[in-house]
């Protein structure tokens, strides 16, 4: 095996094959210091603590494994009923040099196991010992492809769990339910299951198994009639939304230890400011809170105390009389039933943090408050007249003296250190210096899956064709055809296609996460290999002038530092 770095806290392990993969993944269940695994097509991410192994000591102990099995063995059986009438049915009878019909029948006849889980909570890899199946992905993805759909790309079939993009070559449609939230397990298609596939020349109305029974499920959202956030059904204390900011989501530090059904951590863009406005107002630090993309008003129920982080811009507090005064940024400050809090656009940063004493309460899903933008899992983005409880109002010691941090605005220069890896040599020499040699623009078609970055000189890569799907980590700087970055923040996909040049390390994610459209970013290569903890601290410059002063980000530590990141 080869193992290679694909970021501070995760080792990527190359396989000989499929079936090795998933024969290493299953031998390292229980390895002290690993958080998670998620395995690819050749490959094995291995996530770790660096509180608890260092890099090189964890692929001591991965190159040590010996691996007795010859096969993996299946958990159990499902049969997913298709109806074979796929947009590119014919467009792939004709790749592969056979009749549709015959495309359709080598599909039915052959024995499929899913292989692991991706892409989207629910989307297992399946792949069958039929030589037949090895398809190209579309030249060009949809950008909108149907739940329920029935794909093929590679040695892989998969079923799309829900309506998202996708460049697999579609063959079919299912009504099948491939996620719900309150099945055990909630994937159908988990690592490890046996799949038949079933044609049927009609709609049918779920799957024909008991395994596969149910419907596509998410948490119930503000906007549902039935979800508990609503006015109607929150009493007394609560918070309102007057109006909503770009983005207005309840977050908390995320759900782990879902990766085998292809579910990410997600949670909170900015976890210091989770922390300093969780601590401000003396909650445990996992808390939940909102997260807000640019300025809003809520309006408090009952009396409280709450704090906000994150984002720098104007605060203000209107009492029920209607005068108004100043919030100072991240210090605790008392409400009143009938309160309304003003934000401002943020002058620097993006994301405004806000906590209440007792938390925010909202449904989750998985453990988790989180709202995953990318899976469809947690309270739905909040709209005005939501309302959301406050929990018990029991709490830790406050802290009112929060810690000043810089964050950048438009135009500033950014500078973050980064993990080459896990296909830098995917890229040509050239490509290598252009990353950590030129501006990076954070563009606005950027999101919590990632920002898409733009520079000057696009990176150029010294390998063709298609990388088989492999694990992706929160930071990781994947790079598209085009050749212009997209920095993956912490509601990406789980595994892709495309290479990742290089990875952020911890530190620098939370500054990640505030970056404004118009920063611009600075790479600097760091060496994590023997490191039981981070390197130095982010640093931004103020204004478009290199020669600016610098000033330090504070980086994420205590509570942070010790959960899966």
């Amino acid at each position: 095996m080869r193992i290679l770095t694909a970021s501070d806290r995760a080792l990527l392990v190359e396989a000989a094959d499929l079936d090795e993969a998933m024969r290493l993944n299953l031998a390292w269940d229980g390895v002290p210091g690993v958080v998670e695994r998620i395995p690819g097509a050749r490959t094995v991410l291995v996530r770790f603590d660096p509180l608890r192994v260092s890099a090189r000591e964890l692929a001591a102990v991965l190159e040590s494994t010996e691996v007795d099995a010859e096969h993996v063995p299946h958990t159990r059986e499902v049969t997913v009923p298709v109806r074979y009438d796929g947009e590119d049915l014919d467009e792939v009878a004709t790749l592969l040099g056979v009749s549709a019909e015959e495309v359709v029948n080598r599909h039915l006849s052959a024995e499929w196991q899913v292989a692991f889980s991706g892409f989207a909570p629910g989307f297992g890899y399946t792949v069958s010992t039929d030589p037949l199946f090895d398809v190209p992905r579309r030249s060009s993805p949809r950008t909108r492809v149907p739940a329920g759909s029935v794909a093929l790309a590679g040695h892989f079939t998969g079923v799309y769990p829900r309506e998202s993009p996708g460049g697999w070559q579609l063959i079919g449609r299912t009504d099948a339910a491939m996620w719900d939230i309150d099945r055990d397990p909630p994937a159908l298609l988990s690592p490890g299951t046996l799949v038949r596939f079933e044609r049927v020349r009609a709609a049918v109305a779920g799957a024909l198994s008991p395994d596969s029974a149910g419907s596509l499920t998410r948490a119930k959202g503000p906007a549902s009639d039935e979800g508990v956030l609503r006015q109607a059904q929150q009493p007394n204390p609560g918070i309102e939304v007057v109006r909503p900011s770009l983005q207005l989501l309840v977050q908390d530090l995320g759900r782990f230890g879902h990766a085998a059904l292809g579910v990410s951590a997600s949670g909170v863009a900015d976890r210091t400011a989770l922390r300093d406005a969780n601590r401000a107002v003396g909650n445990r630090p996992d808390a939940a809170v909102l997260e807000s993309v640019g300025g809003c008003v809520l309006r408090f129920r009952g009396d409280g105390v709450a704090a906000t982080a994150g984002a720098i811009g104007e605060l203000t507090l209107t009492d029920a009389a209607g005068t108004t005064r100043t919030i100072p940024q991240g210090a605790p400050f008392a409400t009143a039933d009938g309160d309304e809090l003003a934000l401002g656009h943020p002058a620097r940063g993006l994301r405004y943090v806000i906590a209440v004493r007792g938390g925010v309460l909202a449904p989750q899903a998985l453990g988790s408050t989180a709202s995953d933008t990318l899976a469809g899992l947690g309270p739905a983005p909040l709209a005005a007249g939501d309302v959301l409880g406050i929990g018990d109002a029991g709490h830790l010691s406050a802290d009112p003296h929060p810690q000043p941090r810089a964050l950048p605005a438009s135009g500033d220069l950014v500078e973050l250190d980064i993990t080459l890896g896990p296909r830098d040599d995917w890229f040509t020499p050239a490509a290598i210096e252009t990353l950590t040699g030129q501006d990076w623009t954070v563009t606005p078609r950027s999101d919590r899956v990632g920002i898409r970055l733009h520079g000057e000189t696009p990176l150029e890569r010294s390998v063709a064709g298609e990388l088989p799907s492999e694990g992706a980590v929160n930071g990781a700087i994947q790079v598209p055809p085009d050749g212009q970055p997209v920095l993956f923040l912490p509601d990406h996909p789980l595994t892709g296609g495309y290479p990742i040049i290089g990875a952020l390390t911890d530190r620098c994610l939370d500054l990640a996460g505030q970056l404004p459209p118009g920063a611009r970013i600075r790479f600097r290569v760091v060496d994590a290999a023997d490191r039981r903890s981070s390197p130095s601290e982010p640093q931004h410059r103020s204004g478009p002038d290199d020669d600016a002063p610098r000033a330090s980000a504070n980086s994420a530590t205590d509570s942070t530092e010790k959960s899966p990141s």
